[in-house]
């Protein structure tokens, strides 16, 4: 225990400097990325200080893996500079164990990073990206056109011009509704509807169906049958990444159901998983490499931390592209830099010094 509380002192305290260092350097790289069309537009600083206290959560969550690993490295590097970690090993203590406790903060990390991207980054960079659209005077609002929802095990076919998440409202609806034999049953159109607590109420409507064989047409009388929710209509036209984990996986199964492109929504819901377990793969993957390097730790370190981190966010972006275009499954296109990181640790970790 003595040494374990050693263990995590001397990682805990390179762990925050790396954490501050590379959320600092990220928030630069995304305020010069901004800085001359927050000039052109004439955005007051403070706005600009908000925004880039909004992407915080962000750059901390990016920078978790990376600090991590550098933190790791430095620590056991630093460690076998100073011939500790022979006296360790020549008492008998093997180096899994003495490891230990860095793989249970790996673990949790990844725990902690997922939570912390569901609960907090996601609501932070959705402020924020509203708030950039503002300033930039973009004009990209809570509103979404274009809409097909297929309900009720397909019985309900919705089609909407506009939809406004704000005030809730549909805009130049057609509702088809058909038989479990897929038979036309009638065709509802209404240029606007309104969420009423539980159903929607539309205004002006008109119903088509089939009477004696003929297609005849008649005001629709008023009916609560209608009770979409309208967060199926604003989940089928936001981005995946404003939305929490739970509401991914509930835009997969409705864009399924409607038969829409669904693979960019589902890679960005595997990969909520995938890059939460980064956090564990890359203290795996620097205990493999420790021992590696007795001089320049401090430096060798750095290098190293920020290598392995290239190398993983290159192929983690060239599968990610190639799983939202629908060339390989989005479960592979998530988890395979993971995998492959993985097998290397494991790999190295067999020539780790103990």
């Amino acid at each position: 225990m003595i040494l374990d509380r050693y263990l995590l002192r001397q990682f805990a305290v390179m762990f925050v400097a790396a954490l501050g260092m590379f959320a600092f350097v990220i928030l630069l790289i995304d305020l010069f990325a901004h800085l001359v069309r927050y000039l052109t537009n004439e955005v007051p600083f403070i706005d600009i200080l908000q925004m880039s206290l909004f992407y915080l959560p962000q750059a901390l969550a990016y920078s978790l893996p990376i600090s991590l690993i550098f933190a790791t490295a430095y620590t056991l590097g630093d460690l076998y500079a100073r011939n500790e970690l022979t006296s360790i090993f020549a008492a008998g203590i093997p180096f899994r164990r003495f490891s230990l406790p860095l793989l249970i903060v790996g673990i949790a990390a990844s725990f902690l990073g997922f939570f912390f991207q569901d609960v907090v980054v996601v609501p932070t960079m959705r402020i924020k990206n509203e708030m950039t659209r503002t300033a930039l005077r973009q004009h990209v609002a809570e509103h979404h056109s274009d809409i097909v929802i297929i309900a009720r095990g397909g019985l309900v076919i919705y089609s909407v011009d506009f939809f406004d998440h704000i005030g809730q409202t549909l805009n130049g609806i057609s509702i088809v509704e058909q038989s479990e034999d897929g038979d036309f049953i009638s065709l509802i159109r209404a240029p606007r509807a309104s969420w009423n607590d539980d159903h929607w109420e539309f205004v002006n409507a008109i119903i088509y169906s089939w009477e004696d064989d003929f297609l005849r047409s008649r005001p629709l009388p008023r009916t609560e049958e209608f009770r979409e929710h309208p967060e199926i209509f604003r989940r089928s036209a936001v981005r995946p990444d404003d939305l929490s984990a739970l509401e991914l996986r509930l835009l997969v199964d409705d864009l399924r159901a409607a038969g829409l492109p669904y693979f960019e929504a589902e890679t960005g819901f595997h990969n909520r998983f995938s890059f939460a377990a980064v956090s564990f793969i890359v203290i795996l993957l620097s205990l493999s490499m420790s021992g590696r390097f007795r001089r320049n730790v401090l430096l060798m370190s750095f290098a190293s931390s920020l290598g392995c981190a290239f190398v993983f966010y290159a192929i983690e972006m060239v599968t990610l592209i190639m799983a939202r275009q629908g060339q390989i499954p989005p479960v592979v296109g998530a988890w395979f830099p993971v995998v492959f990181f993985s097998g290397i640790s494991v790999l190295l970790m067999g020539g780790a010094k103990t």
